[in-house]
């Protein structure tokens, strides 16, 4: 028997940094996210041999050994043995686990679609349909975030866990003492429909560590740099306005706000953008782009442009010459899904 789950990776549309601690223990964070049709995988058989597998089938990393009741964290699937650790130690009275489980993504770790988390959500599923966890999406969602930055101490934001779980377009609020509030929007299908026509979604081929990005944040918020703050306020003002751009089918703010946030987004830290990057950017202008933003900590990954629908050939035509290449994708409404196979 097989125990299988998908989350959804997810496009962080605006508000980004802001549900990064300790920014939004102090001030609060808004973001605003919407998932699309790249996932991340789980399958998971149980054993009755004793012995744990892990394989992160996309990336040729494989662990394997005895069922015990906690493993250690160091070396290759940190992520696979934290949530092993979390699930036995939570859920199973301490008490070891026998199974297989294997992974893959639609999308690379480090690509700034949540890649990381959403795997942690799926995985966390899968468990839970097996197990017969009594787990909400509250729970999973806090759940999957404990893992990460506690229990593994990787530094990263609140969002990626809870766009994952939930599915769709989200509003999620942040507070201190990690009280997170999502709200589902209620998107029409034309409006959807129009986004998805005047978007598109770039890799720039460099895959980097979000954590370090994200740690330079980090320290400037605690040195109390007026600049980062100033721009953090702006990200999240602009998760507003882009909420309400979007439900009153405003296709040319919704572009506006992105090219916004990615000038606000950049004078956080001094790692969001390079000359690759900058370069993409300014190939994607000259085509006809009305703006665009990094998908997640910056540094790398996915890069998000508008574009008049009229436009969209030509300006893939004009990044598929550039070192990367551009994504199909559509908007999805369904979060984290298990199933017995």
């Amino acid at each position: 028997m097989t125990f299988r789950s998908r989350a959804p990776l997810r496009l962080g549309l605006a508000g980004g940094a802001s549900d990064v601690s300790p920014y939004c223990d102090q001030f609060g964070g808004n973001v605003l996210n919407a998932t699309i049709d790249l996932y991340a995988y789980c399958h998971l058989e149980p054993r009755n041999d004793g012995q744990i597998e892990f394989e992160a089938i996309d990336r040729g990393e494989i662990f394997s050994g005895p069922a015990t009741g906690e493993l250690g964290l160091n070396g290759e699937l940190s992520l696979h043995r934290s949530v092993y650790n979390r699930v036995v130690h939570d859920f199973n009275d301490g008490k070891p686990l026998s199974l297989r489980l294997r992974t893959h993504s639609d999308a690379p770790m480090g690509s700034g679609l949540g890649a990381s988390s959403t795997m942690v959500v799926a995985m966390l599923a899968a468990y839970a349909e097996w197990l017969k966890l009594p787990l909400g999406d509250y729970d999973i969602a806090q759940l999957a975030f404990q893992i990460e930055r506690v229990d593994l101490g990787l530094a990263g934001g609140r969002q990626d866990q809870y766009a994952a779980t939930f599915g769709g377009f989200n509003f999620i609020e942040f507070y201190g003492d990690n009280r997170v509030v999502v709200n589902p929007l209620r998107i029409k299908a034309r409006v959807r429909q129009e986004l998805e026509t005047s978007m598109v979604l770039y890799y720039t081929g460099l895959s980097r560590q979000s954590a370090n990005v994200i740690e330079d944040q980090i320290n400037r918020v605690n040195r109390h740099d007026d600049q980062a703050i100033a721009a953090t306020h702006e990200l999240k003002k602009d998760a507003v306005l882009m909420k309400e751009a979007i439900l009153k089918d405003n296709i040319l703010e919704v572009a506006r706000v992105l090219g916004r946030s990615w000038e606000a987004k950049k004078k956080i830290a001094s790692l969001i953008s390079n000359r690759a990057i900058d370069s993409v950017y300014e190939k994607a202008l000259d085509a006809g782009a009305y703006s665009g933003k990094i998908s997640g900590a910056g540094g790398g990954g996915f890069i998000i442009f508008m574009v008049d629908p009229t436009q969209k050939f030509q300006l893939c035509q004009a990044l598929n010459c550039s070192p990367g290449r551009t994504f199909s994708f559509h908007f999805t409404e369904e979060g984290v899904h298990a199933w017995k196979a």
